[in-house]
């Protein structure tokens, strides 16, 4: 029997299907290393954290008004925002 975990449940009611990786698979550390290095860039080198509470609500601000703007490859490079705003006037109500 297959246990699902809550994080599990929340894709699958939103459909969203979830890609795992094998462990320790040489040819997909360049990109697990390039994302870090994007963060470390565009977040964590260019902000100053005073506490767990700070850095939580500073990443929510980064998260929700820049990150969703950078254009990403797996959305065609549009922007999650962008993706959002079409999906959304296209009048999609199945999910």
């Amino acid at each position: 029997q297959v246990t699902l975990t809550a994080f599990q449940r929340t894709l699958k009611e939103h459909g969203i299907r979830h890609k795992l990786i094998r462990p320790f698979t040489p040819r997909h550390n360049g990109k697990v290393e390039r994302s870090h290095r994007k963060d470390n860039e565009r977040f964590y080198a260019t902000h100053t954290f005073y506490s767990f509470e700070d850095f939580s609500r500073q990443l929510q601000v980064y998260n929700r008004r820049d990150y969703n703007l950078f254009p990403m490859r797996p959305l065609g490079w549009k922007s999650p925002q962008t993706v959002l705003k079409e999906f959304i006037k296209e009048g999609v109500t199945y999910v």
